[in-house]
């Protein structure tokens, strides 16, 4: 057994801390840029919605399987290895899609960028929670606010260069992917806490626990990961839609989801302070009962700025909910945080379509009332899943 000298026990990685919060921006301005030059991509390939949600499948199935080989890929050789040619390989895909112009290439690009960001998803969770445990102080809440801060700037890039062709935009940023891998290199084979649970951490392994019991746990966490994400999604694609409804402006519509992200970020931000303070159980406890009752009052009173509020709720209240359960499945090991994640992004992905099924027969009010109950559901069982014991 190793041994760590006293002194790289009392300093915490802070190069490592700075590579991540690199890697998850450049994760989420990538997402950013690609979902919303969607339309520009459908008319391109002058494609329906029938062949556009092909497109997004083929995306998805290749997260949902690099999620799951990434998980064992992690386990067996460190989950540094997936930060770099992931990486890579995320960059070049979105440069390609970029030139696709028929759906059969379309759907083979989307799935080799989905495979590469389930892989890259997983190689920079797994280490967060490798460096959290060496900080020695919850830091996971702030690698996520780089996430949404990097998907906000991406946004904000696609918006104002509309009149500049997709093509061009994916190259720039795809380009921009993999110098920025290129010269994360020396700082990966410099880490020293990316791929190693420090052996000074208190912090005890689920993977010690019974095998079933560390199974129900993970799974648990999925399920609750999947709630979250749900609400995500019914924010992204379904604040808009409600605020419309309520016969809100185009402008005042779409300010909802920026409400919404914004609400997040700064959660986020704020979230290892109060971690630190307060414990994940607690602050996701009420974090959600938060967002439970913002919501759920807003579709009661149906006005604008209660809609407007009931969003900014949601986001501030699950913003550190996600970081928690990615923290907490780390301690069964990168397979559990590919688990978590994966079941996570079925939420994600599944919930929007949900939400407009149930519309479709009831009213949207009726519907959006989903996200309010999974978030109820997160209050009341997230204490469990939370729990270091």
């Amino acid at each position: 057994m190793t041994t760590i000298a006293p002194a790289a026990q009392s300093a915490p990685p802070t190069s490592d801390r700075r590579l991540l919060l690199g890697v998850f921006a450049v994760l989420g301005l990538v997402m950013a840029v690609w979902g919303t030059r969607m339309p520009a991509v459908q008319s391109a390939a002058n494609l329906g919605p029938g062949h556009l949600s092909l497109v997004l499948l083929g995306a998805a199935a290749g997260m949902v399987a690099g999620l799951q080989l990434g998980g064992r890929l992690a386990h067996r050789h460190g989950p540094s290895r997936l930060l770099i040619v992931p990486a890579i390989i995320f960059g070049l895909a979105l440069a390609l899609l970029g030139q696709c112009r028929t759906l059969p290439t379309l759907i083979v690009g989307a799935i080799v960028f989905g495979l590469a960001h389930g892989l890259l998803d997983v190689g920079c969770n797994a280490s967060a929670v490798h460096c959290e445990l060496a900080f020695r102080r919850p830091i996971m809440s702030g690698l996520h606010a780089a996430y949404s801060i990097g998907a906000l700037c991406g946004a904000a890039l696609a918006a104002v260069t509309t009149w500049m062709s997709h093509s061009v935009l994916f190259a720039l940023v795809g380009a921009f992917t993999v110098l920025a891998a290129l010269t994360a290199v020396p700082g990966v084979r410099a880490a020293t806490s990316l791929d190693h649970v420090p052996e000074h951490t208190e912090a005890k392994s689920d993977e010690a626990k019974p095998t079933q019991t560390a199974h129900a746990k993970v799974w648990l966490l999925g399920a609750l990961a999947a709630g979250c994400l749900l609400a995500e999604g019914a924010a992204a694609d379904w604040s808009a839609v409600h605020l419309h409804s309520l016969h809100s402006s185009e402008a005042t519509a779409a300010a909802a989801y920026a409400l919404y992200s914004a609400a997040m970020a700064a959660g986020r931000l704020a979230g290892d302070r109060l971690t630190s303070r307060y414990g994940a159980p607690v602050l996701v406890r009420v974090g959600a009962t938060l967002a439970a009752a913002g919501l759920g009052v807003a579709l009661i009173t149906g006005s604008t700025p209660a809609a407007l509020l009931g969003w900014m709720a949601l986001g501030a209240g699950l913003s550190t909910a996600m970081p928690s359960l990615i923290t907490a499945a780390g301690r069964g090991g990168p397979r559990a945080v590919g688990t978590v994640a994966a079941t996570g992004y079925l939420g994600l992905l599944a919930g929007p379509a949900a939400i407009g099924a149930i519309a479709s027969f009831t009213s949207l009010t009726t519907a959006l009332a989903l996200p309010v109950v999974l978030a109820a559901a997160v209050a009341l069982a997230s204490y469990r899943a939370l729990e270091s014991r």
